[in-house]
């Protein structure tokens, strides 16, 4: 697959990644990654009793696999994740639930070195039943090609 360059898109252009299935394995190895363990996320009986009546996947962990779900798009000439700008958790994801990432370019920015340029992203996460359970902007400095 071919690199994308900030040349190449133009605001408005939108992608849609794969789905991937959220198991109770990534959860299990989110929390000893990061040291949360919360018992929303781990104990069944505890999680019961919470608005969400079942376990769910830490916020952080569904990010992460957006984060990965990103490369089954176009894939940009990416130098740097710069960061995330109004982002919002907005739904719980549970065990077996599919997530999925919708992005549309909203902005492009110049960059001060002549050979880069930041892409702001509109970037959704959506469950198998097309709700969107985290949402904001992604900001990733790209490269520009090269001039003859």
């Amino acid at each position: 697959m071919s690199k994308v360059f900030y040349e190449d898109i133009e605001v408005g252009e939108e992608h849609e990644s794969t789905g991937r299935t959220v198991t109770e394995a990534d959860v299990t190895n989110f929390a000893g990654l990061s040291a949360d363990f919360n018992n929303m996320h781990i104990d069944e009986e505890f999680a019961k009793k919470t608005v969400f009546k079942t376990r769910v996947a830490h916020g952080l962990c569904v990010l992460s696999i957006s984060s990965g779900l990103w490369f089954t798009m176009p894939r940009l000439a990416t130098i740097a994740f710069m960061g995330l700008e109004d982002w919002r958790f907005s739904g719980a994801v549970k065990f077996g639930d599919t997530i999925k990432i919708k992005r549309k370019l909203a902005e492009k920015r110049e960059h001060k070195r002549p050979n880069m340029g930041f892409f702001i992203w509109d970037l959704e996460v959506l469950n198998q039943e097309n709700e969107v359970v985290q949402k904001g902007k992604w900001v990733i400095l790209v490269q520009r090609r090269e001039s003859d």
